[in-house]
């Protein structure tokens, strides 16, 4: 069965979004910036989530015989993979920045390049989804632009932090700026991983015209 352009578009999103947690883990080897730690735990979960969405979104399509009550779980298990893993990677963060040390940061190059990269593909995405979304409404294109456009203002709050460290080595202003970049990309996640999962208990309690609970 020819694929759909969401399924297309899950599809490159999962394959783009592999290598960050590799690459950036790398980076962890040489470095030692907290905000480069939370970007690594942000991009796993992330990851975890897309293929998730991305299999739920492959079954609901090629599955012709499934029931209404059957797609509405199916999608809201995909929202709430989503939801949950953006809530847990904010919280991840939180500890990070709590617990981490100041001083020399290492070489944060390779985060820095990804968190670049970051802000153009899922930009991109985010862009993308929208607009898949706008033309066939759909639960789990729609949590996916949600997602994106999260991933894509993490990515510059993760860039500015990361050079701040490159620009100014061993400052305070850099360490300051580090654990900062960690508390906001976090308090940024954790709030919007919330709206996802209140979105989900909303639309699962919507009472459609015939009467019947979804």
């Amino acid at each position: 069965m020819k694929k759909t352009p969401g399924e297309r578009t899950l599809l490159m999103s999962v394959l783009l979004s592999a290598p960050g947690p590799l690459v950036v883990g790398f980076g962890l080897l040489v470095g030692k910036s907290s905000t480069q730690l939370a970007d690594f735990i942000r991009r796993t979960a992330e990851l975890a989530a897309l293929i998730v969405s991305w299999l739920v979104f492959r079954v609901l399509h090629r599955g012709e015989g499934e029931a209404p009550r059957q797609k509405d779980t199916l999608e809201r298990y995909a929202t709430l993979g989503v939801g949950l893993s953006t809530c847990l990677s904010g919280a991840a963060m939180v500890l990070v920045a709590i617990l981490s040390n100041s001083g020399d940061k290492g070489n944060v190059i390779p985060g820095l390049v990804i968190g670049v990269l970051g802000v153009i593909t899922n930009t991109w995405f985010w862009y993308r989804y929208t607009r898949l979304n706008r033309e066939t409404p759909n639960a789990i294109l729609a949590v996916q632009s949600r997602l994106y456009r999260a991933k894509s203002l993490v990515d510059l709050c993760v860039t500015a932090a990361l050079m701040s460290i490159l620009l100014f080595p061993g400052s305070p202003v850099a360490d300051r700026m580090d654990t900062v970049g960690s508390l906001v990309v976090a308090l940024y996640l954790i709030i919007n991983g919330v709206n996802i999962l209140m979105n989900k208990e909303k639309r699962s309690g919507v009472v459609p015209p015939d009467g019947r609970r979804q």
